[in-house]
This record gives C-alpha cells, structure tokens and sequence, in this order.
C-alpha cells in the first residue's frame, strides 16, 4: 500500500483554521496543537515542520496564525 503525502504550506494551514474557526469548532483563542484534531496524524508531522520554518509555535493561538479577519459590512 502506498501513500501519498500532502504538503502543507502555511496558507493551506491558515485555510483550514480559518474555515474550522468560521464553522464554530475552533476558537481563535486556542492554541495551534488543537488543530491536529482534525488533520490525520500521519499528516501533522508535516504541518508541525512548516509551522516551526515559519516561527509558529504549537501553543501559539489560532488567532495568531491566521490573523485579523475581514469584515465586510464594518
């Protein structure tokens, strides 16, 4: 059996804390490591590698990765 990995970048990263946070399952508040709930595990190591390079640290929070949000309608 082969498996294929998937290259996290840091934008793919942002994207799915942003969609998980929008949806109400995250909060901004929560550490990054809260992520590895929902990214398969033979997958995180990949994304803890990116997140080190790009000076991210696990018990940063979600806020901090994906920045401030834009409102449409202020």
């Amino acid at each position: 059996m082969t498996y294929t990995t998937v290259q996290y970048s840091l934008d793919i990263i942002r994207d799915e804390a942003l969609e998980l946070v929008q949806r109400g399952v995250l909060s901004r508040q929560q550490p990054i490591y809260t992520l590895c709930q929902y990214i398969p595990a033979r997958e995180w190591s990949c994304v803890e590698v990116e997140l080190e390079e790009c000076n991210f640290l696990l018990r940063d929070r979600i806020g901090d990765l994906i920045g401030s949000e834009k409102w449409d309608n202020d």
